[in-house]
């Protein structure tokens, strides 16, 4: 194929996929490398949908309704000098940087979330290289993150926090402190993900607010999440922790291979395991937690449960190994 006829051919694809990617009533707008995406995102109404193509460094908010953020081979990396925006305060020393941050009205002196931002869908980007999270949700209600790349981020790949309604759908997770981490966030789905090579593949925290629970985790590959990670002013030392649910109520792990999550040689770690179920350090402990029908193997052991909380149901797994013995079968 010439390089004209790929030009042309790679032109044909990018118009088809706007009013593929627009529904009746919606507007689409294309960014493409050296534009801004803060920009489109920052003039976007309700309901729009942003193509996004090409590399860009950027870290980008979403506060609009609605919005849809489509990447057709987009990558998203760290900018030299950050953005100040709701997702970003400069003037706060050591403040992490996250690649594509959905984040509502929230008071971060007493947590309080003043409004949520709703119905936000983030899919097709490979997002890379940020101090922070790379994919997050704070204050936000029904956010989507659905296949996409989130790597070499120094804390979550995907996280949400004070968030409802979250879904993590079909993304891969990999190089974090957490592949996924979920806190002070209510209902959700963490579907169909490949997590592997963190600290820790999954870590529910449950902060005592009440508001920490009703996740259907379930047909996720967690493997080889054998990185080490040191202790920091809000974590202790991880590495080898497929699955961690810490308090937390309602909670549902199902349909999943959690597979040779081991802690690095020579590394210490606060706890290792394929599944931990576990009362948090914040003080709630884990409530009718359903972990069943998973195959957990590999693990150093498979399956911690610290026999804390009441309802919780830890079987039928296919696994081996077990705290207290007996949990395998």
């Amino acid at each position: 194929m010439t390089r004209s006829l790929s030009s042309l051919v790679a032109a044909l694809v990018a118009l088809a996929l706007v009013p593929a990617a627009a529904g009746a009533g919606q507007s689409a707008t294309v960014v493409r490398a050296g534009q801004s995406i803060q920009s489109a995102v920052d003039a976007a109404d309700p309901g729009d949908t942003i193509l996004v193509f090409g590399t860009h460094r950027e870290n980008v908010a979403v506060q609009t309704d609605g919005l849809t953020l489509r990447g057709v081979g987009a990558v998203i990396l760290p900018p030299d000098t950050p953005t100040p925006h709701a997702c970003f305060d400069p003037t706060e020393v050591d403040e992490a940087v996250h690649g594509i941050c959905v984040i509502g009205e929230l008071d971060f002196d007493t947590r309080e979330v003043v409004g949520r931002v709703e119905g936000v869908t983030v899919t097709g980007f490979t997002v890379r290289g940020f101090t922070g999270s790379g994919l997050i949700a704070v204050a936000a209600h029904g956010t989507t993150f659905r296949g996409n790349v989130a790597r070499d981020n120094g804390d979550a790949e995907i996280s949400a926090g004070q968030a409802t309604d979250t879904r993590v759908l079909a993304n891969r997770a990999s190089g974090g402190r957490f592949g996924v981490f979920l806190t002070e966030s209510r209902r959700g789905r963490v579907v169909g993900n490949v997590v592997h090579d963190n600290c820790v593949g999954l870590f529910a925290l449950d902060l005592g607010s009440g508001s920490s629970g009703d996740f259907l985790i379930a047909a996720n590959g967690i493997r080889h999440n054998t990185r080490a990670c040191p202790a920091n002013e809000d974590f202790p030392e991880l590495s080898g922790l497929g699955v961690a649910l810490l308090g937390g109520a309602h909670n549902t792990v199902v349909a999943n291979l959690i597979a040779d999550n081991l802690p690095a040689i020579g590394a210490d770690t606060a706890v290792t395991a394929g599944v931990a179920v576990i009362t948090s350090p914040a003080g709630p402990a884990p409530t009718d937690t359903v972990v069943r029908r998973n195959v957990i193997h590999g693990n150093d052991p498979d399956l911690v449960w610290d026999e804390s909380g009441a309802g919780n149901v830890l079987a039928p797994n296919l696994c081996r190994t077990s705290i207290p013995v007996g949990l395998c079968g």
